[in-house]
């Protein structure tokens, strides 16, 4: 039996699919993670690793590759990039480079080297939170975009139309991000250009530095902010062939700068008059339950499809019968959920395939940009991509989110 490390965060979306895909594919599925505790057994009993320090964790991981030999390591998270690149390379396997790999997680290492590589990014400028910054925002040409140098999900991006806003921004996502460890992702932010347009999302597989296109989304809900709330993504996209074939050309080219050879690509571009700008690369498959929509062939699934290009064996990746299209349903307020009302109506809804709601009734919510998660997931399957988008938004239509204000108890 093939054996297969996965370093995953402890409550990472994407462990049980990876399971599920190594069940199916008769895989010994090995996970390195930092939880003691989880409810997930797999990840109990799995190695025990600290992400703050990768040096550790390397060392127990070769010592249980002593026992596993493994042939392959992958991961599922951005925060698991630089980590597994590193275990690749001490283990001769097929794998990034640990440097490739961190600019995949690092925003503002990412557009620099796209820029030194004559990739067409925003531009850019990095702002020290701990400096003044009335000085640093001198020469902005708004609107611009507060980003985190390695949050994902969204989580603290802010679209502002002028310096106030701007100051404004900065100052909430430095609350945002308090928590971060390291000082430069800590106490810096990444500005860059708000590009208008469309926006999509390209899915691919890399091997041996050859990029393999899966598929590319189109996102039809409007992305203007303040904030960037992922919702509709619907494939095949609807786009004209040279517009599909320019998106693919700017993520071979990204990837390439980046120094990326193998494993999955996710990548966020906009299409602003006839150029496709890259917005982010990740060295990682969608996030959420979204890949769930995505089945080729015999049922196989993305994570079948990584597991196979890791362990170095054929894939061929067939076109999609039908469209498909997933609405992550957004939080809409700040509070604690009660309920969702209507989901059995939302499931009738035609071409709907499933309803899903992740949150428990009690959890408070936390909307963008402090929050990064999603309500739940509606999944469409048609003949049109059309007719998918308005199954969606129909099925949006019939769900009532309940939500009750939260509070805050101080001590006098």
């Amino acid at each position: 039996m093939h054996s297969v490390l996965l370093v995953a965060p402890h409550n990472s979306y994407r462990i049980h699919a990876y399971i599920e895909a190594s069940k199916h594919l008769d895989v010994e599925l090995v996970i390195a993670s930092q939880s003691e505790y989880s409810l997930v057994s797999a990840v109990a009993d799995g190695i025990q690793i600290d992400f703050a320090d990768d040096d550790i964790s390397l060392q127990r991981i070769l010592e249980a590759n002593q026992r596993h030999h493994f042939q392959a390591v992958i991961t599922s998270d951005d925060g698991g990039v630089r980590l597994a690149a590193k275990v690749g390379q001490a283990l001769g396997l097929s794998a990034n480079h640990p440097d490739s790999a961190e600019l995949t997680r690092r925003k503002d290492l990412a557009r620099s080297r796209l820029q030194a590589c004559g990739v067409p990014v925003p531009a850019f400028k990095l702002v020290n939170l701990k400096q003044e910054l009335a000085n640093q925002l001198q020469g902005i040409t708004y609107p611009v975009v507060v980003k985190p140098l390695s949050m994902s999900g969204s989580k603290g991006v802010i679209r502002v139309d002028n310096q106030q806003q701007c100051i404004k921004a900065l100052h909430r996502v430095e609350k945002i991000q308090a928590h971060v460890s390291h000082p430069v992702e800590r106490d810096s932010v990444l500005l860059e250009s708000y590009i208008s347009g469309e926006e999509v999302a390209y899915e691919g597989l890399l091997h041996q530095g050859k990029l393999k296109q899966l598929t590319i989304f189109d996102k039809p809900g409007p992305m203007e902010g303040p904030f960037f709330e992922e919702t509709y993504y619907v494939t095949p996209s609807r786009l004209s062939d040279k517009e599909q074939a320019l998106i693919e050309a700017r993520v071979a080219e990204a990837c390439a700068a980046y120094g990326l050879r193998e494993g999955p690509i996710h990548a966020e571009l906009r299409l602003q008059g006839d150029e496709a700008y890259i917005i982010e690369i990740a060295s990682r498959t969608i996030g959420g339950d979204c890949a769930d929509m995505l089945k080729f062939g015999l049922n196989i699934g993305v994570e079948e499809l990584v597991l196979l290009q890791a362990l170095g064996k054929p894939v061929d990746i067939p076109v999609l019968k039908k469209s498909v299209g997933v609405l992550m349903i957004p939080i809409p307020s700040q509070g604690v959920l009660r309920r969702v009302e209507g989901i059995s109506q939302a499931k009738k809804v035609e071409y709907i395939t499933d309803v899903g709601i992740s949150v428990r009734d009690g959890y408070e919510l936390t909307p963008l940009p402090e929050g990064s998660s999603y309500l739940g997931f509606i999944f469409a399957k048609a003949p049109t991509a059309e007719l998918v988008e308005h199954a969606l938004r129909q099925a949006h239509a019939c769900l009532n989110i309940r939500i009750a204000p939260s509070f805050k108890l101080f001590k006098a």
